[in-house]
């Protein structure tokens, strides 16, 4: 069946930063990218408003084809490579954010977060990549910069230049029903959002210090370009300026929306906040001396030891791993209020 151009025009009105038009013209990679984006950043979403007529042709002409063009390359696209890297980036600060506890994280998890991520941009449309190659460059890059968070950028930069190196045209299939469409994009939205909703859930005290120090190491990249820095800290803080904008003041009521403030706190008092967290683990008041500092890391350790707490092993998991990092953060010398600038 033909795709409508009006049709298009009112989904993506309708629920453009969520893809539906997307789902509708049979582009289920760009659905699922803007879903876990949400319309990458809103941006995205708007700057389609002029291509849709495009891609509905682009859906239209798919239909009418019988076999996918063999041997043409498509063209490179800067815009693409440059979406392949930001993405790439982002679906490592995710992971960072939600996976940094797992065993060998720098090795396993985080390039199979980026290469995902820059695969997914890939797939965009009409196109793809290889994807074995573009995992194994990613997975090549990762031990380079083993332990930093620094490690993101450049496993994105590569698993980009390969997957644009083995870019092609997708090969043509047969239609599949919309039930199972949509049941391949509830998954991987599932795979995403799930560690990441467990941690913020489940272990929030530890999120927040991951998301804090996350933020501090992303925007540390930039320090030797503090117009692009001040840039980055401008649009991670425009989701809480909008918010203030519509809600005003009555949003800070909420508790949920009071968690969300602290978050983008962290873009300019990262080492601070980060520090009074660390302190509210360990129950002490902030300033409290080092022998303070060692003597409840101490008791807290023996109280919450999963090997004391056999009838709740996940709980004292959880307040045990707070309580590490909790010490390691305090353990950490004090740097000067100005040093990341």
């Amino acid at each position: 069946m033909a795709k409508g151009l009006l049709v298009t025009y009112a989904l993506w009105a309708v629920g453009g930063p969520a893809g539906l038009h997307h789902l509708y013209l049979g582009r289920d990679s760009h659905a699922l990218l803007w879903m876990l984006t949400l319309g990458g950043g809103g941006l995205g979403w708007l700057w389609e408003f002029w291509k849709l007529p495009s891609f509905v042709a682009q859906a239209n002409r798919a239909q009418g084809q019988r076999q996918s063009p063999r041997g043409v390359t498509p063209p490179l696209s800067p815009i693409r490579f440059a979406a392949q890297v930001i993405v790439g980036i982002y679906f490592g600060l995710v992971a960072l954010i939600s996976l940094s506890s797992m065993v060998n994280f720098y090795i396993v998890a985080l390039p199979l977060a980026v290469g995902l991520g820059v695969l997914l941009v890939a797939a965009v449309g009409n196109q793809t990549s290889d994807f074995k190659n573009t995992l194994v460059a990613a997975f090549l890059t990762s031990p380079i910069f083993y332990g930093r968070p620094i490690a993101i950028l450049p496993i994105s930069v590569a698993a980009s230049i390969t997957a644009q190196k083995h870019r092609r045209y997708k090969a043509l299939v047969m239609s599949e029903p919309f039930s199972v469409r949509l049941y391949r994009l509830g998954l991987a939205y599932l795979a995403f959002t799930g560690p990441l909703a467990y941690s913020a859930l489940c272990n929030t005290a530890a999120t927040l210090s991951y998301v804090a120090e996350t933020l501090g190491s992303f925007l540390n990249w930039f320090s030797f370009f503090p117009l692009l820095g001040r840039l980055m800290e401008f649009v991670l803080l425009l989701p809480y300026r909008i918010w203030r904008l519509l809600m005003g003041d009555t949003g800070f009521n909420s508790s949920y929306f009071q968690e969300w403030e602290k978050l983008y706190e962290f873009v300019h008092s990262f080492q601070d906040e980060k520090r009074q967290l660390a302190y509210q683990v360990l129950g002490l008041s902030e300033g409290a001396t080092n022998e303070e500092i060692h003597r409840s890391y101490r008791e807290l350790v023996k109280v919450w030891h999963p090997d004391h707490n056999l009838d709740q092993t996940e709980e004292a998991q959880r307040h045990f791993l707070e309580i590490q990092a909790a010490y390691e953060v305090l353990s950490q010398p004090r740097k000067p209020r100005g040093s990341r600038r």
